[in-house]
């Protein structure tokens, strides 16, 4: 699992450099820590996490900082609906970057990032036109059951 995250973080130090920015030991740092969860997390339980596994103390408006450059590299997501962040899926892979559906556990909070297929996104933007608004992030959000949570309340 180390390594492939590693290497995951690799081809982002170097998508970074081909955009002329840099990945710093910080921005890895909490990247490293949302790779390494199958859930969303926030600012504070990133700070929690880099304290505990690296036992750096970054501040709050750091990782929140850094949670925005690693957006705007388009390497990880906020949620809106948990005010949380994950990894993009996209970024271990050398497919193309498309519109992403987010599958929320409500129970255990496990979060699945999938691809919305173009007709569907196609039919969104034409239903947002047709109210009359401007579609700005195509993302959604939707809030689920994972089968390991309703297997066990079963």
């Amino acid at each position: 699992m180390k390594s492939k995250v590693k290497a995951i973080i690799d081809r982002a130090e170097q998508q970074c450099k081909a955009n002329g920015t840099r990945m710093t030991s910080k921005r890895k740092q909490i990247l490293y820590g949302l790779l390494q969860s199958d859930k969303a997390l926030s600012a504070y339980e990133l700070v929690e996490y880099c304290k505990t596994e690296f036992n750096e103390t970054i501040p709050a408006m750091s990782v929140y900082r850094i949670l925005e450059f690693l957006e705007e590299e388009r390497l990880v997501h906020r949620l809106n609906l948990a005010n949380k962040y994950v990894a993009c899926a996209h970024i271990a892979g050398e497919h193309e970057h498309s519109v992403s559906q987010f599958l929320i556990c409500q129970s255990c909070q496990r979060v699945k990032e999938v691809d919305i297929s173009e007709s569907v996104v196609r039919s969104l933007k034409q239903n947002v036109r047709d109210a009359g608004f401007e579609l700005h992030r195509p993302q959604l959000e939707i809030n689920c059951i994972c089968a390991g949570c309703a297997n066990s309340h079963a």
